[in-house]
């Protein structure tokens, strides 16, 4: 519902005290709130993310998703509450972002070798360190196309790849990824899929991955978060612990299968409340 009109300006509200997540979490959010024109989105909102997981999350059309993970990333501007990741702040955090729309992520005037190793340059490392990184980052993907040619120049699966490639670059504590599949066709998605995979299997990196496709969201995750209606909250947190890394078996398995329902039922339940 909309504030009552005599409501403490949120900034006025005081805080609660901030009460650490279990053994194992990574990022720790307490009394998230975050209202636009007025009306709630996230209202004292809490969630523990764990550490060295791929959390996928999965809600409404409506219910804030994408603009979870923005606030979480820095992003958006939160009106209330504390985000810490391992106890620290965003600024003392390394973090990667991999946006939906990888046509306005990449910066056109600069060839993709130097989008990809832009957050490195941002960090001050040396020539060698970055050619040692780009290498690195080359050989992991099995890249095929020339980095030296200019975003607009590759195909949309080839400038997704290079926007993963850079949010790697500096080796982030967390990833974020904004559905990072939708612009992409079947062929290439299935190729993101596996490198993501063999990413996290290799680094253990946290990641966070909003997605519209349940079966991508239950496949990729580690966790599933289901959200509610704005304003949102949390719905149910699934586990999924098939061993990687998944293949096209794991469609078929039954823990994938049982998995993928009963996100179905929560997500449906949610939807007709």
């Amino acid at each position: 519902m909309m504030r009552p009109a005599n409501a403490l300006p949120v900034a006025d509200v005081p805080p609660r005290p901030f009460v650490p997540g279990p053994a194992g979490t990574h990022i720790t959010i307490r009394g998230l709130t975050k209202y636009f024109a007025g009306w709630p989105l996230y209202e004292n909102f809490d969630l523990d993310i764990p550490k060295g997981r791929i959390v996928s999350v999965f809600g409404p059309n409506g219910c804030g998703k994408s603009t979870l993970i923005n606030m979480i990333a820095g992003l958006v501007p939160i009106d209330s509450g504390e985000i810490l990741f391992d106890g620290k702040t965003l600024a003392e955090t390394r973090t990667g972002y991999v946006f939906q729309n990888y046509r306005d992520a990449l910066f056109p005037w600069m060839r993709t070798i130097d989008n990809i190793a832009y957050p490195l340059q941002l960090e001050g490392k040396s020539k060698a360190e970055v050619d040692r990184r780009m290498e690195e980052l080359v050989a992991s993907f099995d890249v095929k196309f020339d980095l030296r040619r200019y975003p607009y120049e590759l195909s949309g699966g080839q400038q997704q790849t290079a926007s993963i490639m850079r949010a790697l670059a500096p080796k982030p504590e967390v990833l974020f990824l904004d559905e990072p599949f939708s612009a992409l066709d079947f062929e290439m998605t299935l190729f993101i899929r596996e490198k993501l995979q063999e990413v996290f299997m290799h680094t253990g990196t946290t990641m966070l991955l909003v997605s519209h496709d349940l079966e991508e969201a239950v496949y990729l995750a580690d966790q599933i978060l289901l959200l509610t209606k704005r304003p949102t909250k949390i719905a149910e947190i699934l586990d999924y612990a098939e061993a990687r890394p998944r293949t096209i078996a794991t469609l078929s398995d039954p823990g994938f299968i049982a998995t993928r329902r009963s996100s179905m039922e929560i997500f449906q339940r949610e939807v007709r409340r």
